[in-house]
């Protein structure tokens, strides 16, 4: 199995936003890639990606060989990644069709490679299943951009090496991404289980005219979400519990916490007047603002907050120095 220090090769399979910003990130990163997807105007459309991420990257910091010349393309899945260290899967989300592409992968690549998937929803064991070298397969499922966003979900299957999860954790945390190790397989994985779990509940509340759709927004992005980008929950908890910290908000707090938990919707669906309204009110608030304009805006964000918590991660690791000496 590649160490994280010997993966140099990346075969990206699958060119599509993720699978583009992806590719974006490991050419950023000194690496050399090779990208396959059948779709028309792929290649063209991948290159067009990159180019437009690049300037984002930059920004954070490309490594000192990092090119969007070391990116080849080829329609032939078996060429791209015969000679990978790690395999970067990005096709559609439908059983069937990952079955096929992960055993089609793993009867081309190398034994010691890693073959990960971006998939956001299902599992490493199904997807491993008709493998003959099960054991390298496992989940690495990024947030979108990848090129910008840190977490990565790594996760097992039934059929996956400890080694495997190993390596691929080390391999993502020394190209600067957040790994972090999900130790059971559920649907969804759990970034996307807390992001439907909070969306469910805005949907709750938008459809029993609490709020309208601009001012659910504002309800996170404006309040908790604005905590949620530097501290996780817990930790915020901790701090919201004052001088007693965690253990005073459990003592205290939880009872209430847990009150409201009783009260949250219990939503299962979509009803065609919630979807209609949820339509018409960002299209309300995006004010004529294009996607493009829209992805432009959050990356710009997204960047600024980047930068200060590298800066804050950097002081904080100098201080630490300090106090050791």
């Amino acid at each position: 199995m590649a160490k994280s220090s010997e993966v140099r090769n990346i075969a990206i399979v699958g060119t599509g936003v993720i699978g583009a910003s992806w590719a974006a990130l490991y050419l950023a990163r000194g690496l050399n890639v090779v990208a396959t997807d059948p779709g028309p105007n792929a290649e063209a459309n991948l290159r067009r990606y990159i180019d437009a991420a690049w300037k984002d990257l930059t920004a954070l910091g490309t490594s000192p060989n990092g090119s969007r010349d070391h990116l080849r393309f080829t329609l032939d899945l078996k060429e791209a990644v015969a000679d990978a260290d790690l395999v970067q899967e990005n096709g559609p989300e439908r059983k069937d069709f990952k079955v096929k592409l992960f055993a089609d992968m793993d009867a081309a690549a190398r034994k010691d490679s890693i073959i990960a998937s971006s998939s956001s929803g299902l599992t490493m064991s199904v997807m491993q299943s008709a493998c003959k070298y099960p054991e390298r397969c496992v989940i690495g499922h990024p947030f979108n951009p990848p090129h910008m966003v840190p977490l990565v979900e790594v996760v097992a299957g039934a059929k996956t090496s400890p080694e495997t999860v190993e390596r691929a954790i080390s391999f993502y945390t020394s190209i600067g991404k957040r790994p972090i190790h999900v130790r059971k397989e559920v649907v969804g994985h759990v970034a996307n289980r807390l992001q439907a779990a909070l969306y469910r509940e805005v949907v709750y509340l938008i459809e029993q005219g609490v709020l309208d759709v601009a001012d659910s927004d504002a309800a996170v992005s404006w309040g908790p979400g604005l905590r949620w980008g530097l501290m996780g929950p817990n930790m915020l908890f901790h701090l919201g519990g004052g001088e007693g910290g965690i253990q005073h908000f459990m003592e205290h707090l939880s009872g209430p916490v847990a009150t409201w938990w009783k009260d949250l919707g219990t939503i299962t669906e979509f009803s065609p007047e919630v979807k209609q309204t949820i339509v018409n009110g960002v299209l309300k608030e995006a004010n004529g603002r294009s996607i493009a304009e829209l992805e432009r805006e959050r990356d710009s964000m997204l960047l600024e907050l980047l930068r200060t918590r590298s800066k804050a991660g950097e002081a904080a690791h100098v201080g630490a120095d300090t106090a050791a000496d």
